[in-house]
């Protein structure tokens, strides 16, 4: 008998609604959750490759006890209570010694991170950390800075837009589904579409004008756009005037970065900044500058970040068609929000290990910073560390240098893992939990903001082909183990889901037909009325005295980038459309579309080293060398290189991938200390690599 489940993807962290059909207690098919707007019927090849995922022998099948030292792919197999009786008498004995707040998680954050949340709260430690330093903090604390709220306070209207300005946001392979179909809506509907990167990538094949700058240029290419929009008044003055602060100082600060002066920086001519400044004046309200998503690119990429801001405020977009649009809410509904599951459990008092509380304090300490918890781990200050959760989550392939991670990680008593793969984090770790896939399990609801505001759920297709367990499960049963199930007291994922439901007039069985409840029968538009800034003054702020009094300047003044050395390139990463950085390089179907990845060089470059394209190279930083094959293009800037993330894994269950082409961070040695302190992020960008041919 053939069904349709409505469910959520979880291929990647962008987590798609979807449908899925089940015959004979089979997933058949999935599509799009075309009940959800501007979703259709459309997925990628991620989600396609989701059914091949659950028969893959090649991921953790059962729970897995180190037996051997770590890192050696020793292990015992054990049931659940065998587990569960090793990672608790680890930390009970732990938190005697150093209290709970000893123990740290970390995950790829999200709306289902909620549970995790709960259970760290539970136990009584703050050490609740996402991935979010290699991904989207400096964009995320730029916007905290000038709007008052975080990066996704605002949702960009694509389809309706004039002018899309996109600096290194390759929107058409780094992609949610709704988001690159509303951004291919917008180019049918002819809008301009700016793009700047050092390499040519999908995105730019649909770009109007594409620029590609100087690595590590980006902050000199928006002053000197900035300046000129400034200087020639080629801006909203009604909206300036009404909603921000900060003019004067601004003006007084762009004054010596021309279109003349960026031009020597970035490689850009002062002629096309001048045009481009015009054409977005003739086109706003309806222009975005999309702020970032990867942001942990350089050490100014904060400021970067926070030009693009200035430059929304500028156009006058906020809460316009075409521009920044507030994400709806229950509340805008008239609704209650779905109730968090710490909402019932004591607060925790102690202070947190990255100490983004108290010396680094302007920082989200909801998402915290991971490379200052590693230095915690590393030093025991300001408390040592002793116990880590790794749930979802893979930094040794996520941040630089994995060398000097294990390093600090071998100071821990307890590395646990909590994964549906076979990562280089989870190979490293003292215990594995497998997961089940997301066809496998059922998830807490999520709310989801948008014209129509409402709730949706991630339920269970099929059981589990092997012995594993769904999340929920995991944290309910161990906060049992350790005497804390007052606090988790489910029996069920009903229960949670109705925990989570008791303050709306929202039922369980009212997600049967479609996966989503929707909170209003009408979208809500765009009004003034909506608009709400949350800073200080209430207003944007150009200017931010709040943060300048911490010590970070609103307005920093420009540094050229550190040139490659003679002979070295800078380092560049990235990712394909059917490609979850290192999720997807062992998938039984999406390996053999990515294969291995290779290193791209400018035709030029390649010319003076002797290199073809095809040929064997040999890369190197200090120690770290390895030998990958070379792609030769003119679509990179002749002082990078760059190669796929996610690849060069040393982990042997992964068979189809392993020793498959280089790992990108392992090049990256002594950048873990190496962020941007204005906004957090680490500067991935930041390395130097010297690439000779392979003798």
């Amino acid at each position: 008998m053939k069904e349709s489940v409505y469910s959520i993807c979880g291929m990647c962290a962008v987590r798609c609604p979807i449908r899925v059909e089940v015959e004979d207690g089979k997933v058949t098919w999935v599509e799009g959750n075309s009940n959800d707007s501007g979703m259709g019927t459309a997925i990628c090849a991620k989600a396609a490759a989701s059914i091949p995922f659950q028969y893959d022998d090649q991921r953790p099948q059962r729970p897995m006890i180190r037996d051997g030292a770590r890192g050696s792919g020793k292990w015992k197999q054990v049931s659940w209570d065998e587990a569960y009786d090793y990672i608790t008498d680890k930390l009970k004995t732990i938190i005697a010694e150093h209290g709970p707040k000893s123990i740290m998680l970390t995950d790829r954050g999200g709306p289902f991170a909620d549970l995790r949340k709960a259970f760290m709260k539970a136990i009584g430690t703050p050490n609740y950390i996402n991935h979010d330093c290699t991904c989207g903090r400096n964009a995320n604390h730029a916007c905290k800075s000038t709007y008052g709220m975080g990066r996704t306070g605002f949702a960009y209207d694509l389809k309706n837009a004039n002018h899309i300005v996109l600096f290194g946001r390759n929107i058409t392979e780094s992609f949610k589904v709704k988001e690159v179909k509303g951004f291919l809506k917008g180019v049918k509907n002819g809008a301009h579409v700016t793009y700047v990167d050092p390499r040519v990538t999908n995105t730019a094949g649909k770009a109007t004008r594409y620029w590609q700058n100087k690595p590590g240029t980006d902050y000199a290419l928006l002053l000197g756009i900035t300046n000129y929009i400034v200087a020639n008044k080629l801006y909203d003055e009604k909206f300036v005037k009404k909603w921000c602060l900060g003019l004067a100082e601004l003006k007084k600060f762009l004054k010596p970065y021309t279109p003349e002066w960026a031009a020597e920086e970035t490689g850009i001519t002062s002629d096309e900044i001048k045009a481009f400044c015009h054409e977005v004046d003739a086109d706003r309200p309806k222009v975005i500058f999309h702020i970032g998503w990867l942001y942990s690119r350089y050490k100014d990429t904060f400021y970067a970040s926070r030009m693009l801001n200035i430059l929304n405020a500028l156009m006058g977009n906020t809460e316009q068609t075409g521009g920044l649009i507030y994400p709806k809410t229950p509340k805008h509904a008239d609704s209650s929000g779905l109730k968090s599951l710490s909402a019932d459990i004591p607060d925790v008092k102690e202070p947190r290990c990255d100490s983004c509380d108290s010396d680094w304090d302007w920082y989200d300490n909801g998402a915290g910073m991971l490379q200052l918890a590693y230095d915690a781990i590393d030093t025991g200050k300001p408390y040592p560390v002793k116990a880590y959760f790794v749930h979802r989550h893979n930094p040794l392939i996520a941040l630089p240098d994995p060398e000097e991670q294990k390093r600090i990680l071998d100071k821990l008593d307890l590395l646990v893992s909590v994964d549906v793969n076979y990562s280089e984090t989870s190979w490293y770790a003292d215990i594995i939990l497998p997961e089940s896939t997301f066809l496998e399990r059922d998830t807490i609801l999520r709310t989801d903001k948008g014209p129509k505001p409402g709730f949706s759920m991630r339920r269970k297709c099929v059981e589990p082909f092997y012995d594993s367990k769904p999340g929920w499960q995991i944290y309910v049963d161990l906060a049992e183990r350790l005497g804390k199930g007052e606090y988790m007291p489910y029996k069920s994922i009903e229960d949670i889901w109705k925990y989570q439901l008791q303050d709306t007039d929202v039922k369980i069985e009212d997600f049967s037909a479609t996966g989503m409840v929707k909170l209003c029968d009408s979208p809500i538009g765009t009004s003034d009325d909506n608009i709400k800034f949350g800073t200080k003054s209430g207003k944007i702020e150009f200017v931010n005295k709040t943060w300048e009094d911490k010590g970070i300047e609103s307005f920093k003044p420009y540094e050229s980038p550190e040139a490659p050395p003679e002979g070295s390139y800078r380092l560049l990463f990235g990712r394909k459309g059917y490609q979850t950085h290192g999720q997807s390089t062992n998938n039984p179907v999406l390996s053999q579309l990515l294969g291995s990845n290779k290193l791209l060089i400018h035709t030029d470059e390649a010319k003076k080293l002797g290199i073809s394209d095809g040929d064997t190279v040999t890369v190197s930083n200090g120690s770290k060398v390895g030998s990958i094959e070379a792609q030769v293009t003119d679509f990179i800037h002749p002082e990078a290189v760059f190669m796929l993330h996610g690849f060069g894994t040393d982990v042997p269950a992964q068979e189809r991938a392993f020793g498959k082409g280089l790992a990108d961070n392992a090049f990256m040695k002594g950048k873990l200390k190496d962020w941007d302190k204005a906004g957090g992020g680490l500067a991935l960008n930041e390395t130097f690599v010297t690439v000779k041919p392979a003798a």
